[in-house]
């Protein structure tokens, strides 16, 4: 109960004061509240069983279940997705990220009788997993451009208020100002986090609900206690039959109710399922249901007015508390933006984890509160639009027509994602899957014509911004992707850098060479041109590869995966360290420690493992073999053998605690396979005889030299440009558009808060 009271504040403030502006939208132009009442109970109908449907049985029902480990949003969706079935276009997956604790499946999917038709349909298709990926990015832009245009009718329609007491020319030259200093005021806040007035989110939602719900009752007991009769869906037909053409364009309006409903999915790591029902099922559902049914039985009362702006929400508000209803609604209206806001940093922070947003600043304004984060640029940025589309539009109507289309865009894209984890992650019938999608899918796509009729009179808008985003989002992610395959096609193997050091005479330095790549195996090309022009390298080097899982954390046992390159005596490692989409990454002191404490264990345990296995010692200098340094009570070894194309054989052996010190560790592979067959068996560990421990303690004895010798970071320059022959737009997206947003955006190396001082470039010229 408690959970559910904090997330009035944070899920529900956008939904909660839709009231405000969703008859005057809706009223606004295209039909007229006529005498006989028939208009104003007919988008009642629609409200009523709107709420119902799409809100209530739609989301608390069957899309809360959907959680990517407790998280909710577009890219959770996305997520689950990526793991029932190979559809992600990230390329450095591993069958390793398979073994993390959040990398967890309904079934797996070699136990599905025959796999699914559907998963193979879409694995056998790189266009249709491009596809896919580009409706995520356009339910994430649709997200991005609610953020616009939310805070902007939230905060409009609450001021607006003010029509009642002033004239229509004091009207026109106050209510816009007031709400750009508001917007002014709402935006310059963010930096400080939420933390900081979150505890009056709460209270200020629920003393809304409270007026509103006992407005509504005060109105339908004193004006018309018959519109209950309204929630009838005989209604919804007549108001068809009667209204016709103008009656479905007015939809664009009556769906505004549903702002805020995507909400309640994506705040869904903030909270519990079980919270967020209970809060929209006992108190949020119930007050806008009476809040919309008082103002419908006033106006079904009262039909003559002056202007057709005051079928609003005040006309309905007794004038002897007009005003502290006035500023509450306004309060309200300031939470709800919050809300929206806060939402789209973060859904900007999951798109550039997963390769799919160009690097920003990202500030955790919260050291307790996890996932409170303030992004400066899209802040100003934001704020910037707000402005515009407020001075631009100056009514009701069009930033209606604007809003609806982004809130109806969302759920269509939620309504197409479910579908699929319905049939991919939960394993149910496709034909289960593919009645929910016809019967939300028909609903939303009513709405969505609606929604589409009205371009020309502001639904241009989220339309505009939404092309934008999409351009950057996928060109920044399609040359990451081929910038990637570039390195994996241009890699050198250790073998042959081996031979090039005895050819030059390459020179070791002391210390410790961190070189960033973003592949998992071989030497990257930039390090390979880096030796050939200066031949010394550092006494420890490490190729690190910092990589996203599609999970929304990754626990810190299960961070790195550490391995060797090359013999022992070379002194090379590679280090894989994984992030989730929802994780926030390290200070480059902690990163540097840890690392050097995840070397130093790998190498005591893999003393143990060679001593403790008859194998070879090239058995442990494959590229492939991985060890994840964790605290589990269990030390479980795992070797993927994968000189066969058909099948790979593992063997996990898991060693006894006892007799022993050591780091507990699980060793995984990064090659994944097919199809893989596990043998175990479990022995007990034998200790290390003293050759073995002089070997180890020489390794960190020089591990620990080097480290006190200074640490030097690696990392490439790219510069990018289009293959000759390209097409014409290829090479202005590649040439020119990925090339602006990568020398106005952040470097790795910031991202990285990696130190200037320590930092060495390489330059590496890219052609796609």
């Amino acid at each position: 109960m408690l959970l559910a009271y904090q997330s009035l504040g944070v899920v529900y403030g956008d939904l909660s004061i839709s009231p405000l502006y969703v008859y005057k939208s809706t009223f606004a132009d295209d039909i007229t509240h006529t005498d006989s009442n028939d208009e104003i109970l007919g988008v009642l109908s629609f409200v009523f069983w709107t709420l119902t449907l799409i809100p209530l049985l739609k989301y608390v029902s069957i899309v809360l279940r959907a959680d990517d480990n407790g998280e909710g949003g577009t890219f959770a969706l996305y997520s689950l997705i990526c793991r029932h079935a190979n559809v992600s276009l990230l390329p450095n997956r591993q069958l390793a990220d398979q073994d993390l604790s959040t990398y967890s499946l309904e079934r797996p999917p070699e136990e599905v009788a025959d796999g699914s038709r559907v998963r193979r349909w879409l694995e056998g298709h790189r266009s249709l997993k491009t596809a896919l990926l580009v409706m995520v990015m356009i339910g994430t832009c649709m997200v991005i451009g609610d953020g616009v245009l939310t805070p902007v009718i939230s905060v409009f329609s609450a001021v607006s208020g003010l029509e009642l007491s002033l004239s229509k020319h004091q009207h026109e030259y106050a209510v816009t100002p007031i709400t750009c200093a508001i917007i002014v005021f709402l935006f310059a806040l963010q930096h400080y986090g939420t933390h900081r007035v979150g505890f009056l989110f709460a209270p200020i939602i629920l003393a809304w609900l409270i007026c509103m719900s006992a407005l509504g009752v005060y109105n339908i007991i004193y004006w018309n206690p018959q519109v209950y009769m309204a929630l009838n869906p005989v209604y919804m037909f007549k108001f068809l039959k009667k209204t016709k053409k103008s009656g479905w364009m007015s939809l664009g309006g009556i769906l505004l109710c549903m702002t805020g409903s995507e909400a309640m999915f994506a705040d869904l790591g903030h909270f519990s399922y079980s919270a967020i029902q209970l809060a929209f099922t006992s108190l949020v559902y119930p007050a806008l249901i009476l809040g919309y049914m008082g103002q419908a039985a006033y106006l079904t009362k009262h039909h003559d007015f002056d202007s057709s702006y005051q079928i609003g929400y005040y006309i309905s508000v007794p004038e002897a508390v007009r005003w502290p209803v006035l500023v509450l609604a306004i309060m309200a209206s300031v939470v709800g933006s919050q809300a929206i806001i806060s939402g789209t940093f973060s859904i900007i922070n999951q798109s550039q984890a997963l390769s799919c947003f160009p690097r920003v600043k990202v500030v955790h304004t919260s050291a307790k509160v996890h996932g409170q984060i303030y992004i400066p640029e899209i802040n100003w940025m934001l704020m910037v639009l707000c402005i515009a589309v407020t001075v631009g539009f100056r009514d009701t109507k069009h930033m209606g027509n604007a809003s609806g289309l982004a809130v109806i865009t969302v759920m269509l894209v939620t309504t197409c994602l479910t579908s699929l984890v319905m049939m991919l992650c939960w394993h149910r019938p496709p034909a289960l899957a593919l009645a929910f999608f016809v019967f939300f899918g028909s609903i939303e796509a009513l709405y969505f014509s609606a929604s589409l009729t009205k371009f020309l009179d502001g639904a241009w808008v989220p339309l505009l911004l939404a092309l934008i985003l999409v351009a950057v989002m996928f060109v920044w992610h399609h040359t990451t992707v081929k910038k990637y395959e570039f390195d994996l096609h241009n890699k050198v193997t250790m073998e042959w850098l081996l031979a090039l050091c005895d050819r030059l005479g390459m020179v070791r330095v002391p210390g410790i060479g961190l070189v960033y790549t973003d592949l998992t195996s071989g030497v990257p090309a930039n390090f390979s041109r880096f030796v050939t022009n200066l031949p010394a390298f550092h006494r420890v080097l490490v190729f690190v590869c910092v990589k996203s899982v599609p999970v929304p954390r990754v626990l810190p046992a299960e961070r790195y995966l550490v391995g060797r390159v090359g013999p022992p005596g070379h002194r090379s490692y590679r280090c894989i360290v994984r992030y989730g989409y929802r994780d926030v990454h390290q200070d480059v002191d902690s990163f540097e420690t840890e690392l050097v404490e995840s070397l130093a264990s790998f190498i005591r345990l893999d003393a143990l493992f060679r001593c403790s296995d008859a194998r070879s010692d090239a058995d442990y200098e494959r590229e492939n073999a991985f060890t994840v340094i964790g605290s589990n009570p269990l030390r479980r070894r795992i070797s993927y053998d994968d000189t066969h194309d058909s099948a790979s054989s593992v063997e996990i052996r898991v060693d006894s605690p006892t007799g022993s010190s050591r780091t507990n560790t699980i060793e995984l592979a990064a090659v994944a396979a097919p199809r893989v067959v596990k043998r175990v068996r479990f022995l007990v560990d034998p200790g290390s005889p003293d050759a073995e421990d002089k070997q180890m303690l020489e390794e960190l004895h020089e591990l620990c030299e080097a480290r006190e010798a200074g640490t030097a970071f690696i990392m490439g320059h790219s510069h990018v440009k289009a293959k000759p022959g390209s097409s014409l737009l290829r090479r202005l997206a590649i040439g020119y558009g990925y090339n602006f947003l990568r020398r106005n955006c952040r470097s790795p190396d910031v991202v990285l808060r990696v130190p200037p001082a320590s930092l060495l470039e390489v330059g590496m010229v890219y052609v796609l």
